[in-house]
């Protein structure tokens, strides 16, 4: 196993154990939850992302879908995997109202991100775009609309290739 898996495969199994443990799957294909993450850790190593966005990239929805915190991930795997998945880790709740509510304030908090959590965020929005496009025609409309405005938004990672390639992917 080469370095990089070495480093990151804590995360993938923490992850992995989290997403199953609340019994997540895929929303269009009923797969265990963990083969998003995975995806998304794939296309940040690609696009030449650190052993800790990889890391981020498969912890990226345990806060807002299990019951692990971002204390646990710092606890875990320290503070800058921490940060990532904070800045990526949605901070609306239904309370603040609508759908177009809640997407402008996790956009504003996307805005506020660090690099490293747009970086990861771009995959994220790869990945989804590809599985919302062949399993959902009418949501896919929405969600392409919403990860335009999203993109407008992640200025630090403007002039990546991940950038580009999460533009295309939503265009």
């Amino acid at each position: 196993m080469g370095t990089i898996w070495r480093r990151t495969q804590p995360a993938l199994t923490y992850a992995t154990a989290a997403h199953a443990a609340v019994g997540q799957m895929r929303k269009y294909t009923d797969e265990p939850y963990i083969v998003h993450p995975i995806r998304v850790g794939d296309i940040v190593d690609k696009f030449g992302g650190t052993d800790e966005m990889i890391m981020a990239a498969y912890l990226h929805d345990v806060v807002e879908d299990t019951a692990v915190s971002i204390d646990n991930i710092q606890d875990m795997f320290g503070p800058v995997v921490a940060r990532i998945v904070d800045g990526l880790t949605d901070v609306s709740v239904p309370e603040d109202g609508n759908r177009a509510v809640r997407k402008a304030i996790d956009r504003q908090h996307s805005a506020d991100a660090r690099y490293e959590a747009q970086f990861v965020k771009c995959a994220d929005i790869m990945d989804n775009a590809s599985d919302i496009g062949d399993n959902d025609p009418s949501f896919n409309v929405v969600y392409r609309k919403e990860m335009v405005l999203l993109l407008e938004v992640l200025d630090k990672v403007k002039d990546e290739p991940i950038y580009k390639a999460a533009l295309k992917a939503v265009l």
